[in-house]
């Protein structure tokens, strides 16, 4: 069968996905700018996801919830849990890198979340395109480019670009969790169900770590309220929007301009300005990335791992 023509960018689908684009640039400098720990901020921003998403999952998808505590409803429903379990890792590692390290190389050493994605694939035995492996070498590359530039400004900044190289690991994770959830369950019950547990886990550790949850001042609840509205939740909804006219490929590509429009957001509001060692390394990272998610669109997905059209990247 011939792929379903699409058309051309509609003024309402650009729209879309710059506001998508901006609202996940926004994510790495607003974690900066908190007045909180980042596990804080974290456990917070999943949490009121769940109070947003939760009245409407519980009265729209009753029967898709009852179905996945029974018969083979219940594989998917493990899915979905372990899919939350990776989500607190990429959170737990990921935002505490936005405070130790610069908001540029945060972002972009998380953005290799693809090149990760892309082993985990090998190790399931599927063959990935001669591309793709020059795209992983080409992201790798540039990482040690960006990471070694680090070196020259402090330790604190090498340990926040090793959390946020870990936070992209744990975000291919989750994406491969979630590839196998969603393919028979709807978004909004998914990540109903992976936000929450996430929440859950965070607080654990909140808890454990005596990390404290009250007591911020006004501008950290609203920054938590603007992560909520923004990458959390007006992000995704864009690009699933943008989904119904333009395809997977795009979007994927289009969200790796988190990177760059994070950086400009940290050097406009934060004063960051990575040098121009670390910028290169970036750059570099960010191309090889973009060979990954084109190398491997060109070998098709077979259909019993295919995500609906509702499903649109994880974003942070």
């Amino acid at each position: 069968m011939s792929p379903v023509p699409r058309r051309p960018f509609d003024p309402v689908t650009t729209g879309a996905l710059v506001l998508a684009v901006v609202a996940v640039s926004s994510s790495a400098p607003l974690v900066a700018f908190a007045a909180a720990p980042a596990l804080a901020v974290a456990f917070w921003r999943n949490l009121l996801s769940v109070a947003v998403l939760g009245p409407f999952s519980a009265t729209r998808r009753r029967a898709e919830f009852r179905s996945l505590r029974v018969g083979a409803g219940r594989r998917e429903g493990v899915y979905c849990v372990l899919s939350g379990v990776a989500l607190a890792a990429h959170f737990a590692t990921w935002m505490p890198s936005a405070k130790l390290t610069s908001v540029a190389a945060a972002t972009a050493l998380c953005a290799t979340q693809p090149v990760w994605q892309g082993l985990i694939a090998r190790a399931q035995g599927r063959r990935l395109p001669g591309a793709v492996w020059v795209g992983i070498a080409v992201a790798v590359a540039g990482a040690g480019v960006a990471t070694g530039a680090d070196f020259a400004v402090s330790g604190r900044a090498v340990a926040g670009d090793l959390l946020a190289v870990a936070g992209g690991m744990f975000a291919a994770v989750y994406t491969a969790l979630g590839e196998r959830a969603r393919t028979t369950i709807s978004t909004t019950t998914y990540t109903t169900i992976c936000y929450g547990v996430c929440a859950l886990l965070l607080l654990v550790v909140c808890l454990v770590g005596r990390v404290p949850l009250t007591g911020f001042d006004t501008d950290t609840w609203l920054v938590v309220l603007a992560l909520v509205a923004g990458a959390q939740l007006l992000g995704h909804s864009m690009f699933n929007f943008a989904l119904k006219k333009v395809s997977a490929t795009t979007v994927s590509v289009l969200a790796l301009l988190e990177a760059p429009g994070a950086a400009l957001i940290g050097w406009a509001w934060l004063g960051q300005l990575p040098g121009v060692t670390a910028l290169l390394g970036l750059a570099l990272l960010l191309s090889g990335v973009a060979v990954v998610v084109l190398g491997g669109a060109r070998r098709a997905r077979p259909l019993s791992t295919a995500v609906p059209a509702d499903a649109a990247p994880p974003g942070d």
